[in-house]
């Protein structure tokens, strides 16, 4: 566990532990797996990092969305601890366990819709949505797959094809899976001014039914606020007009909450925003506070339609990642995690936008809950500027606090703080990213 419970820097960033580590690991891990920050943590507790240096870092990236419980949540740790003790492993395909069912039964509770559902766990997000597309496939006996400009949906061959950006997802690593079609959406910063949602989804349905033909449409696949694309969220009546078209034409709308999941935007889900009820439900990341742990929840028609052994794999739903996951749940639900995120958001907001507007070089703010971003541009207009969300990052860093870039142009900075985050190192971890904001813009 950290040993302190504020921001305290022994060394440089990264200091001499972690440089040696970082030789070690020249020599043993692949090149092609980067990091944001090659410090070497030691521990971690609630919102703290502590790197082999002793350096204790606030973290602002949850490990992209993942420990929104916070680090070492107890109710998580207790249950882990208890479940490990008892069994590993038998592989739910062959010997089942009651963790799994009851991880089941909270998606059926939790997820969007009083409808009856189903679920099936997986290891990871792409393994999530590849097998929502599998399932869309087999019950609607169609085959095109549709996507969106600065989708983000993994790194497996198909959710690469989902994917929009090139570098670093996807160049060089095709060809990739056939009948992915993309279609503009809405990036309300980046749209024609005063475009309404009902129009960005006038003109992607119009491209679908052009292009695809809805009667080939086995699948929509969307983030409901995209991740890696840069926290973009959509104009009000785009999604839900997506959904009633989808409806209309028997089309499974699948929507990918990896990142967005479990208390990250305010609500359980972000779809529940602009009261959307999506099909199927691709869920990772928060689900089990750290461990690898993903879930696709939906109609029991649509699940039930794959055969028997259609679905599954050797560590889909592991028993200690579900015992995790009952533990992020508990806590999400005692302490309020959702309110907590909206107070995040109402914290974050106001200051990211004075900043804003007295730097200049961040020409829009947005977000909601506690999945946040500043999009830096060229002073006086709107040319992507990542040169400077890079530097910005940087300053973070190096003064001991994480934060992370995204975006399709790579010129967007995001928060994503541990929705436990105490109130104090979010105002710390602020502090710090407004003095470096304020460097770049005196350039």
């Amino acid at each position: 566990m950290t040993a302190t419970t504020h921001r305290r820097l022994r060394t440089e960033i990264p200091g001499p532990a972690s440089r040696a580590l970082q030789r070690r690991r020249a020599r043993a891990v692949a090149a092609g797996l980067s990091s944001v920050l090659p410090v070497y943590v030691t521990s971690a507790e609630g919102g703290l990092l502590t790197d082999a240096d002793g350096n204790t870092l606030i973290d602002l990236g949850s490990g992209i969305a993942v420990t929104n419980v916070g680090h070492s949540a107890p109710a998580v740790v207790d249950r882990v601890r208890e479940q490990a003790g008892r069994f590993t492993h038998t592989c739910f395909m062959v010997a089942p366990y009651e963790g799994y069912v009851r991880v089941c039964e909270e998606l059926a509770e939790l997820t969007p819709g009083e409808h009856e559902k189903r679920s099936v766990l997986f290891n990871s997000g792409a393994e999530a949505v590849e097998n929502a597309v599998k399932i869309a496939r087999v019950a609607t006996g169609r085959q095109a797959v549709v996507v969106f400009d600065h989708a983000y949906h993994g790194r497996t061959n198909l959710t690469m094809a989902l994917t929009a950006k090139s570098v670093p997802y996807k160049h060089g690593f095709g060809p990739f899976a056939p009948e992915v079609y993309r279609v503009p959406g809405s990036y309300p910063f980046r749209d024609a001014p005063g475009r309404t949602g009902e129009q960005a989804a006038a003109a992607a349905i119009d491209r679908i039914e052009k292009q695809v033909g809805a009667d080939a449409v086995a699948a929509v696949v969307i983030e409901p606020v995209q991740g890696e694309g840069g926290f973009v969220e959509p104009a009000p009546g785009f999604l839900p007009a997506l959904s009633r078209w989808c409806t209309r034409h028997g089309v499974v709308l699948v929507a990918d909450e990896v990142q967005t999941g479990f208390c990250r935007t305010g609500d359980w889900f972000a779809c529940e925003h602009e009261n959307v009820i999506p099909d199927l439900v691709a869920t990772a990341k928060g689900i089990a506070a750290g461990l690898p742990l993903a879930a696709v929840t939906g109609r029991a028609e649509l699940l039930d339609a794959v055969p028997p052994g259609g679905l599954g794999g050797t560590y889909g739903g592991n028993p200690v990642a579900c015992a995790a996951a009952l533990g992020a749940i508990e806590t999400m639900r005692a302490d309020d995690l959702a309110g907590a995120a909206r107070g995040i958001g109402g914290t974050v907001l106001p200051r990211l936008r004075a900043l804003a507007a007295e730097t200049g070089v961040i020409g829009d703010v947005r977000g909601r809950g506690a999945m946040l971003a500043a999009e830096f541009v060229v002073p006086g207009g709107t040319e992507p500027d990542p040169a400077a969300a890079g530097r910005v990052a940087a300053a973070c860093h190096a003064a001991g606090v994480v934060v992370l870039t995204c975006g399709t142009y790579g010129n967007v900075l995001r928060l994503l703080p541990p929705l436990s985050l105490p109130a104090d190192l979010l105002d710390e971890g602020l502090s710090v990213l407004e003095h470096a904001v304020r460097q770049e813009a005196a350039r």
